[in-house]
């Protein structure tokens, strides 16, 4: 039995498993943005996040432990350029999954796993609308103060 076994085993090897997350792990480092089904996306939050740390220690020791998981000189070198320079200052959460709509064929629960640092639209999203905030207190204490002003100014 199971009981309190929360390691998602995906139904597949020891040996399949650690391969598909490796190949999706640097699939996401590369492209930054890969759809996949909600439990893979899950599971590959697990596995990657920890190497995403250890990426921004620059040392000879955590390159050879990261290449070790992702056994890919591409993704390790972009993991340890790009990536951890835009991740150095966050202290965790460098991933984001959404949900999409069901997969057509076997009604599979899709998502997308991000890198949360590299989506551009949604950064600039955020920095708009709390520029551009306004309240009505505000509005309503200018006004009372303009007449004053040109009050003071008519019996003048």
């Amino acid at each position: 039995m199971r009981h309190g076994k929360t390691f998602n085993h995906l139904g597949r090897t020891a040996t399949h498993r650690k391969s598909l997350l490796s190949n999706m792990a640097s699939s996401l480092i590369l492209h930054k943005r890969i759809t996949t089904t909600t439990a893979k996306a899950k599971a590959l939050r697990k596995y990657v996040e920890p190497l995403i740390t250890k990426a921004k220690d620059d040392s000879t020791h955590s390159r050879r432990v990261v290449f070790s998981y992702l056994k890919s000189k591409e993704s390790t070198s972009e993991l340890f350029g790009a990536v951890a320079q835009k991740i150095a200052d966050r202290p965790g959460g460098y991933t984001r999954i959404l949900k999409l709509m069901n997969r057509k064929g076997d009604n599979a629960e899709m998502a997308i796993i991000e890198l949360v640092d590299f989506n551009e639209n949604l950064l600039k999203d955020t920095s708009t609308k709390t520029s551009t905030k306004r309240t009505r207190r505000g509005k309503k204490t200018a006004a009372p103060a303009e007449a004053a002003v040109e009050a003071t100014t008519e019996e003048a």
